[in-house]
């Protein structure tokens, strides 16, 4: 076919063309096919510019890259400065100054990595068939690239969208941050739906359920005394170590713990006077989360003359299947079916975004990214085709919700 020995840049001149002079029905996979090494010379400059969490001044350079990206598709971007994490950001399109109510759509996304600045020199950044690798180039890098070519395709072809479509960037996704938290409960409160475009399951499943999470820090104190004469102390290491002891009695299938962080003590020739650890707890629904904390609540010293007390360092909501976000699927897998494409839907362990929104009632889907592996590994990598089939699915989307 003529078509075929076309170039990408001839073939989207001739889809943009056809589109606007004729009316025909845009394949927004040959859309984006035609655009794929536009979209992925981005994702290596966004890739570039690494953004661990803790690195305010790298999250920062990296999310005023990206916000200009957002700014040539025609959106309004709002700048929200924080102190302690990165710059929080809010993209909505069209850029509308109309004060009447419209109804909106959140996309959830966030710039910060779990990787150090440097890492891209020990994890290059490079294609190879089907496969693209880099840090944080599936999570979620990628999907900032989606999100900008799917709002540029929407301007460029002058395709109205049906809501508001609203974005917002977290810039400490991967460490949480209640300031964070504040703006998407905030922004979900005023959303028909909400889409997080985290990497989807292993196979382009999508997820609807999440579970939640609890970072506690146990702390144990005891009392110092001579290692040489140790019944004059209490030792708060031997009192953390039982109440580690007691917790495993919270573990089942679906209760997990992970004991992160632990440290304590002065000198070996000392009794320690103090102790602590950091849990990882995670759980699937509010009921156990309750258990969880009913749990912590009741713990006392197991040694004479020891204390024991426990602080929530951050929560996580679990992400639970709901009616609302049921029907959400119901309709996004319509739009995909027009795209020859087949969603599932399944559940993880991993916590999002998505599950704040969620646990508000509205209705929520997250792993709207591309497929691939290796998230927080060095393996990560995306599968190009992915790039370019989840780019189309969003733009069909947010033109139909």
């Amino acid at each position: 076919m003529i078509f075929d020995r076309l170039s990408n840049v001839e073939k989207h001149t001739l889809f943009v063309y056809n589109l606007c002079n004729y009316g025909e029905k845009m394949n927004f996979n040959y859309y984006f096919k035609s655009l794929q090494g536009k979209m992925v010379n981005l994702l290596k400059e966004i890739v570039y510019l690494e953004s661990p969490s803790n690195d305010k001044k790298a999250v920062n350079a990296c999310s005023s890259y990206v916000v200009e990206e957002f700014k040539k598709t025609g959106a309004k971007v709002t700048r929200l400065p924080q102190k302690e994490i990165g710059n929080l950001y809010i993209a909505e399109y069209p850029a509308s100054r109309s004060k009447e109510k419209q109804e909106q759509i959140l996309l959830l996304t966030h710039i910060d990595t779990v990787w150090p600045v440097g890492k891209i020199n020990k994890m290059p950044f490079y294609v190879t068939e089907n496969k693209v690798f880099g840090p944080g180039a599936l999570d979620m890098k990628a999907s900032l690239v989606m999100a900008i070519f799917s709002l540029k395709a929407l301007n460029e072809l002058n395709i109205q969208p049906k809501k508001k479509i609203v974005v917002f960037l977290n810039s400490a996704e991967e460490i949480g941050s209640e300031k964070s938290y504040e703006v998407i409960r905030d922004l979900s409160k005023k959303s028909a739906c909400v889409l997080c475009l985290e990497p989807s399951l292993p196979g382009g499943d999508l997820k609807i359920q999440r579970k939640g999470r609890l970072v506690i820090r146990l702390e144990a104190k005891g009392k110092a005394a001579h290692a040489g004469t140790p019944d004059k102390g209490v030792n708060a290491i031997k009192e953390l170590i039982q109440q580690l002891h007691q917790l495993q009695k919270l573990e089942t299938k679906e209760t997990t713990i992970n004991i992160g962080l632990i440290g304590g003590g002065e000198k070996p020739n000392i009794v320690a006077e103090n102790a602590w650890t950091i849990l990882d707890i995670r759980f699937w629904n509010n009921i156990q989360k309750e258990r969880i904390l009913k749990f912590l609540k009741q713990l006392n010293p197991l040694l004479k003359g020891a204390k024991i007390k426990f602080l929530i360092e951050s929560f996580t909501p679990s992400m639970e299947k709901t009616e609302v976000s049921t029907d959400l699927l119901t309709q996004i897998r319509r739009i995909a079916s027009s795209l020859n494409m087949k969603l599932g839907a399944g559940k993880t362990g991993g916590g999002s975004d998505a599950s704040i929104a969620s646990s508000l009632g509205v209705p929520t889907l997250d792993g709207l990214g591309p497929d691939g592996e290796g998230i927080h590994a060095d393996n990560e990598h995306l599968l190009l085709s992915s790039l370019v089939e989840r780019t189309a699915l969003l733009t069909e989307i947010l033109m139909r919700l």
